[in-house]
């Protein structure tokens, strides 16, 4: 593939798939400074993984392996550091007509929490709430992690176990 045309379709694709490399990245990191580090560094493993793309699995699926791969290795190279933060709430709700500052910071409140359990999942579990909260299919899911449709069943039934227990204390299931 000429470079012209590696750029072009890296940035196609880069403006397609760009909010689920952020999702990805929000969800491993506790301040905005590390996300947009680790958002970045997500780019550049994609970007050096472009060549290898042979087209077997659909764009999306390629683009979330990357950046679960990137975000995971990012994760545990990156623990020291990460052990004496505190986390930042970054939650930006969209202000609507009809909503107020209450329903506001409830909505922060609850996704702040949302992302604080997901950082508390093991990786594995992390990684297939945040494609399970991205919509994607089993059949999905299962090409992202590379495991079998049925095992993405199981994993997610004990990884949405897990996030409800984290989220309510164990006192009812998240949906």
């Amino acid at each position: 593939m000429a470079e012209s045309d590696h750029n072009a379709q890296f940035l196609s694709w880069l403006d397609e798939h760009s909010s689920a490399v952020m999702k990805v990245a929000r969800a491993y990191t506790l301040t905005s400074e590390d996300s947009q580090d680790l958002a970045q560094e997500i780019l550049l493993q994609a970007w050096r993984s472009l060549p290898n793309f042979e087209g077997r699995a659909n764009v999306a699926t390629w683009f979330y392996r990357v950046a679960l791969h990137t975000a995971m290795n990012w994760k545990r190279n990156d623990r020291p550091r990460r052990t004496s933060q505190q986390p930042l709430l970054e939650i930006h709700a969209v202000a609507t007509p009809d909503s107020d500052s209450v329903e506001q910071a409830q909505h922060r409140e609850i996704v702040e929490r949302l992302y604080q359990a997901i950082r508390q999942l093991p990786k594995a579990e992390a990684a297939l709430i945040l494609l399970y909260l991205d919509e994607l299919s089993y059949r999905e899911m299962a090409e992202v992690l590379g495991i079998s449709e049925n095992h993405v069943g199981v994993k997610l039934h004990r990884a949405r176990r897990s996030l409800s227990e984290l989220m309510t204390g164990g006192s009812h299931e998240f949906r």
